[in-house]
């Protein structure tokens, strides 16, 4: 059975706005369902475990609703406490608190290292790729360095109003990091697929990110 894994943020305070944040309930929720359709075993796993702050929550919305009632989305295992060796694919889902603690988790990158270079796919959306901004492989370069990728991006930020409250602009560090950062129109949807690391560029991305990942594996 293939195996996916979706990695959530820990990290609840927006900057300096006094605002909460979290992993953006959507960005996990479509990726979870549209692999459980395909036969996928899913399970989560978050920064700090236990319940993950949420952000983006539409109570309104049946795929949303499932996943906080049956995905175990209250008593995530945390990162330092996976076995990757299992996984297929590792999603990391988005929302602005990623910002702060993907980029430098010890165990986030060990656990997508470990299954990349098993020959399983990376996966992120919307602010989800800062796990990839800092992630090398076991030969010391970039996973990301001279790959086509997805990413919110500066114009986005901009847009949310939170330019000068996010630790680093994404796509910035993501070109740093030597990665190609492919940019749409503002919310729109884009997947960019590159090898086997798929991203996506914002919420509007989240399903078709992980469909395209179920038709990666099932090549």
């Amino acid at each position: 059975m293939t195996r996916a894994l979706i990695a959530l943020t820990s990290h609840s305070e927006l900057g300096r706005t006094g605002r909460r944040t979290g992993f953006y309930v959507g960005e996990a929720a479509e990726p979870w369902e549209v692999f459980r359709a395909a036969g996928y075993e899913v399970d989560l796993v978050s920064v700090a475990g236990g319940q993950p702050p949420l952000d983006g929550r539409d109570e309104n919305n049946r795929t949303q609703n499932d996943f906080l009632a049956t995905a175990g989305v209250a008593d995530t295992p945390k990162a330092a406490d996976v076995d990757p060796s299992g996984y297929d694919v590792i999603l990391f889902a988005g929302g602005h608190g990623t910002m702060w603690d993907f980029p430098d988790n010890a165990d986030l990158a060990r656990i997508a290292r470990t299954v990349y270079e098993r020959g399983g796919v990376v996966a992120a959306v919307c602010h989800g790729p800062s796990a990839l901004v800092n992630l090398t492989l076991s030969d010391g370069s970039h996973l990301v360095a001279g790959k086509r990728v997805a990413g919110f991006t500066n114009d986005e930020e901009t847009a949310v109003g939170l330019t000068d409250e996010v630790p680093f602009l994404l796509a910035d560090k993501l070109t740093e990091a030597g990665a190609q950062h492919v940019p749409a129109p503002n919310f729109t949807e884009q997947v960019v697929v590159d090898g086997r690391l798929v991203t996506g560029q914002n919420p509007q991305s989240a399903r078709a990110l992980a469909e395209a990942v179920v038709k990666l594996l099932a090549a």
